[in-house]
């Protein structure tokens, strides 16, 4: 098993991953006839997305730019506070233009190497990223996967679609930032850590030649082009960073797919689904706020469309079901995976379940 990467080998302590094999396990069980079709239920271009990222991102990691890019924000930020409602702000605006994955995969090792530089709690701010994402990629249509398909399913434009997100977005904004600002304490940044100013060039601008075009060709649908260039490119030159990705996360998201789907497609969920009075606003938007917990929100929001064409207050609650349990948004998964510490669970959960409880208040008045 040695030759086998270090994040498959550690899968074998990973709680969801088992928790999500267990379940696989018993669908294979209940009915063996589907199991041939389980390939079908993976969203393959979110998986070649989600590899091409992690190859760009380790690249970038690995060639040093991080710390010097850390140290040079540490000597400009003067307090604890001000460094985490820096980085919470430009996380969610970030989440906002390039998507809530794509925002994680720049901020987190950026924030690691910081962390680490100036010993900051690196957990929570980890977490706070993950809500912050959640936040403002409920602003517009590109800003997560639930979102775009709402977009394209009822075909209203783009400043329509952000016009009607607004008031939520901007209330659950503004209510993360005096969380931030609570929860990280005014003392002053120091510096415990030398930061190597070598950097390996070559891999640096091989990744950010590679990024914007990667990004287009995925955003025209031609992911699977796109990740077989920086495949090639990487396997020519380092080939040691596509060895070194979190294939771990790459399965882990594969077995979500095949779940999540297969359980929102079980008769029984979608009877109960149907006898919840989805004709009433609010019930749609508690039934996508609490369905998001238990099968995330890009699922969620696809069985809802099949009962209601209230996009808004399906947005509302799929967008508000980002929070709570891990569960509730793959953005959550991706942050705490980055982040690569056991007892990151339950820190997210102490913060993210409190929070989800206030703005799901929040979005029912607003609705």
């Amino acid at each position: 098993m040695t030759w086998l990467p270090e994040s498959l080998r550690q899968l074998r302590r990973d709680i969801l991953f088992l928790v999500l094999l267990g379940m696989a396990i018993l669908f294979a069980i209940a009915a063996p006839s589907r199991v041939a079709g389980w390939l079908d239920l993976v969203d393959w271009p979110t998986i070649a997305a989600l590899t091409g990222l992690l190859v760009l991102t380790k690249a970038v990691e690995t060639s040093g730019a991080l710390d010097v890019a850390g140290r040079w924000l540490i000597d400009r930020t003067s307090t604890r506070r001000v460094a985490a409602l820096g980085l919470v702000a430009s996380t969610a605006l970030l989440s906002m233009l390039l998507t809530n994955d794509v925002a994680l995969f720049v901020v987190v090792p950026l924030t690691l190497r910081m962390c680490r530089i100036a010993r900051m709690p690196a957990t929570r701010i980890v977490v706070f990223e993950a809500l912050a994402v959640n936040a403002g990629s409920m602003l517009t249509p590109i800003g997560n996967p639930q979102n775009l398909f709402l977009w394209q399913q009822w075909n209203n434009g783009f400043g329509d679609f952000v016009w009607a997100m607004l008031p939520l977005s901007a209330a659950v904004l503004g209510l993360l930032l005096v969380l931030t600002a609570l929860a990280f304490p005014g003392t002053s940044l120091e510096v415990h850590e030398r930061v190597d100013e070598n950097v390996d060039r070559t891999m640096l601008i091989v990744a950010a030649v590679l990024y914007a075009p990667f990004l287009v060709l995925t955003d025209l649908r031609h992911v699977g082009y796109a990740l077989l260039g920086v495949l090639v490119v990487f396997l020519a030159l380092r080939r040691r960073i596509v060895a070194a990705i979190d294939w771990g996360l790459l399965l882990t998201f594969v077995l979500m797919f095949i779940d999540l789907r297969l359980l929102a497609g079980l008769g029984a969920v979608k009877d109960f689904v149907a006898g919840l009075g989805l004709h009433q606003a609010s019930h749609l938007y508690a039934t996508a706020a609490l369905a998001s917990q238990a099968v995330s929100n890009v699922p969620a929001a696809i069985l809802l469309a099949e009962y209601s064409h209230d996009w808004r207050s399906i947005a509302f609650g799929v967008s508000v079901g980002g929070f709570g349990f891990v569960l509730g948004s793959l953005a959550n998964l991706i942050a705490l995976r980055l982040l690569g510490e056991r007892g990151a669970w339950g820190t997210f959960h102490l913060w993210s379940v409190p929070f989800f409880a206030v703005v799901g208040l929040v979005g029912w008045l607003l609705l």
